[in-house]
């Protein structure tokens, strides 16, 4: 289809881009008949994709057309949470909420935050109109570090941005350490080339503290203990440089601070690191020398793993990984975590930071926004915050510690604003609710962190019910709060064309629905690294200015394993397969497959507390205390459980998820969020006999 029009004629495919927080971004065909979105599939013609696509989106035409979808504004009628609502015009809406954000700030606009994420991966409906309009007014700033701040700012210390290898190479890799990846339910194109790789006689090696379907797949699992990845990959390069299995041209050349870095790796040798991750010695004396005498070899790293204390340092100490060896003189060899710092965005003419001209103002982490919530003014934290307004994100399902997150949202002289396709847990506690556009009804622009291709979404149907696309709204709200700049007058289309500037040709994306980026095949063959050095910087002194170590180095969890008695286990929280964060969980055919919320626990620690397959239990510490259902399982190991997410908290037994339990404490890098740094105890259930998390921890 060519036409450029919202409102496409009946019998058409319409090409479009799964909005989905997912490195694969895949490119979509949806058949449209009478203006009914009837089968959304992948599109064959784009190479990454296909024709191919997950469970979940496959199915997007139900969640579109979900008879629970909000489709008409709403305002509160009962008390915050309740869920009670009635409906109201767009005017009035409207009228209201700009007439309450502009009191609040002609106060003090850093009163007023927003909180968005990655419910759209779209750079139009994300953070474009939004982000112009809390410019404008001089609302707080969002640090947005809920999934991957920590690897990210890891990579830039390291290679300098977040780039690596081009997805498709993988096929030609000889070995492939999928490195935190479940890569078949989180990242499924890219196990179709592992898979392509595997039949031309590739080693498959998975490390995870889960033994997921991944690890099921591959020739060997290593089942680490969680937060202990940098101790492995150090215990790695001291026996790649102790056997002299190393690059050392290439490490002359191309990187810098080897011989500090060597020095540190020294220090951990395999049956150190053995005590540390809970791995046989020989496992990892095997994979070092696998490493350091296969070539091409190549890494896909995910974010799972950097979601600890030390997650930053970890991702620093695998990334140091392929330059020691000279893996990235291969286009088939290297690393990838994300991609996304290979596309040209123009990120400031799309969010327009100049309208806050010399205001500065401070900035909140989303991470911590249960604390952030029940604070009160201060010198040093600023104003309480007043008002907030949601959009693209689930925060009283997702953020940590989610007791102290449901605290803050119920604060009856907080004014919240949620933009959204259904009644979440977070809508549920919103002043008014907006109704917002899915990807079948809006245009959008969208990258990915899995491939290098940009790719177009254009709306296949007109918006059911009287849904507004993000950017129509913040449009509509900047209007009525008297913002007459010529930038609020952008329509969506001019809005695609500015995210891509002129080095993406916007007629190819009109035309076929995706463009790739011109790359080299092996970006860092000849170094060339975006790193201030050029090099790979094994020790950085950027770093090192920050008064942090220079160098990548092992930190144990905020809450190591052994570390509390009173909480003996540690636990995960990897998503649920059939869910995407906090999204599909009121798909019912996708819920049915999940069945409800269940903790993988392994037979030993389920024997040891009395607990049977099936059984309901409780989950605390001394945050609070969380009810599912156990299942006995060889996919979690002794000492650790697995608490799938994230279920929508009104799903869950007693109305709380496996956030309840989770920390706001931060990571080493990137002030991220370190979900998978969490100790807990485990006890059947007995109705009646529930103790409150203070009594369970005493």
């Amino acid at each position: 289809m060519n036409s450029v029009t919202a409102s496409p004629s009946v019998g058409h495919t319409v090409r479009g881009a799964c909005p989905h927080d997912c490195p694969d971004t895949c490119a979509l065909l949806t058949t449209v008949e009478n203006g009914v979105a009837v089968r959304v599939q992948g599109n064959p013609e784009h190479p990454a994709t296909a024709g191919v696509l997950c469970t979940k989106v496959a199915r997007y035409p139900e969640r579109t057309y979900h008879p629970d979808r909000v489709l008409q504004p709403l305002k509160r009628s009962g008390p915050k949470g309740s869920g009670q609502f009635t409906p109201v015009s767009w005017d009035e809406a409207l009228d209201t909420i700009a007439a309450r954000l502009g009191a609040i700030a002609a106060r003090n606009p850093e009163a007023v935050l927003p909180y968005s994420y990655a419910g759209t991966m779209g750079l139009v409906q994300g953070e474009a109109m939004a982000a112009r309009f809390f410019h404008r007014m001089g609302a707080s700033l969002l640090d947005r570090t809920i999934c991957s701040a920590a690897g990210g700012e890891a990579l830039l210390y390291t290679i300098g941005a977040k780039l690596g290898m081009r997805v498709e190479f993988f096929a030609e890799s000889r070995l492939i350490l999928i490195w935190g990846s479940n890569s078949i339910t989180s990242n499924l194109h890219f196990w179709r080339h592992a898979q392509e790789a595997k039949r031309r006689g590739a080693r498959l090696v998975c490390i995870d503290p889960r033994r997921t379907e991944t690890a099921e797949k591959c020739h060997e699992h290593l089942q680490l203990l969680p937060g202990t990845d940098a101790a492995l990959a150090l215990a790695l390069m001291h026996e790649l440089i102790t056997h002299d299995w190393i690059d050392r041209d290439y490490i002359e050349r191309h990187t810098l601070g080897f011989e500090a870095l060597a020095a540190r790796a020294l220090q951990w040798p395999p049956e150190r690191a053995a005590e540390v991750c809970g791995l046989p010695v020989a496992q990892i004396r095997a994979l070092a020398q696998a490493w350091g005498t296969t070539q091409p070899a190549a890494i896909r790293l995910n974010y799972g793993m950097q979601r600890v204390r030390g997650g930053g340092n970890a991702v620093r100490a695998i990334a140091c990984l392929p330059a020691l060896t000279g893996a990235w003189r291969h286009r088939a060899g290297g690393l990838l975590l994300s991609s996304s710092g290979a596309f040209p965005i123009d990120r400031a003419a799309l969010h327009r930071p100049d309208l806050l001209g010399t205001r500065r103002p401070r900035t909140i982490n989303m991470s911590t926004i249960g604390d952030d919530l029940l604070r009160v003014a201060s010198s040093g934290f600023g104003p309480k915050i007043e008002a907030l307004v949601v959009y693209n994100s689930n925060p009283v399902a997702v953020a940590p510690e989610s007791a102290k997150v449901v605290q803050g949202f119920a604060r009856e002289d907080l004014f919240t604003v949620v933009l959204e396709h259904f009644r979440t847990d977070t809508a549920d506690h919103a002043d008014f609710i907006l109704p917002a556009t899915t990807q079948l009804e809006h245009w959008d622009i969208h990258t990915s962190y899995g491939h290098t291709d940009v790719l177009l979404n254009r709306p296949a149907i007109a918006p059911l019910g009287q849904a507004r696309p993000n950017t129509e709204i913040f449009r509509a709200l900047a209007t009525r709060m008297g913002y007459t700049e010529a930038c609020f007058a952008d329509d969506d289309l001019t809005l695609c064309r500015t995210a891509v500037g002129a080095r993406v040709d916007f007629e190819r994306l009109l035309a076929q629905g995706f463009a790739p980026l011109e790359l080299p095949e092996a970006p860092f063959a000849e170094g060339n690294f975006p790193t201030p050095s050029g090099r790979c910087e094994f020790w950085s002194e950027r770093l090192a200015a920050q008064g942090l170590d220079g160098l990548p180095d092992h930190l144990p969890n905020h809450e190591a394993s052994g570390s509390d008695p009173r909480h003996p286990l540690a636990m995960i929280s990897p998503p649920a397969r059939h869910f995407l964060n906090s999204s599909f969980v009121n798909v019912e055919s996708l819920r049915a497959s999940e069945g409800e919320p269940l903790l993988e626990i392994h037979a030993t620690d389920a024997a040891a507390r009395g607990i049977a397959d099936g059984d309901e239990v409780r989950v605390y510490n001394d945050r609070g205390s969380h009810r599912c259902i156990a299942r006995i399982s060889p996919r979690a190991r002794a000492g650790v459980v697995n608490g799938l997410g994230v279920w929508w908290r009104k799903f869950g037994r007693d109305g709380t998820n496996v956030n309840e339990l989770t920390s706001q404490r931060l990571t080493d890098l990137g002030r991220g969020p370190t979900f998978y740094d969490c100790l807990v105890e485990v006890e059947r259930f007995a109705p009646g006999a529930q103790r409150s998390a203070a009594e369970g921890c005493a």
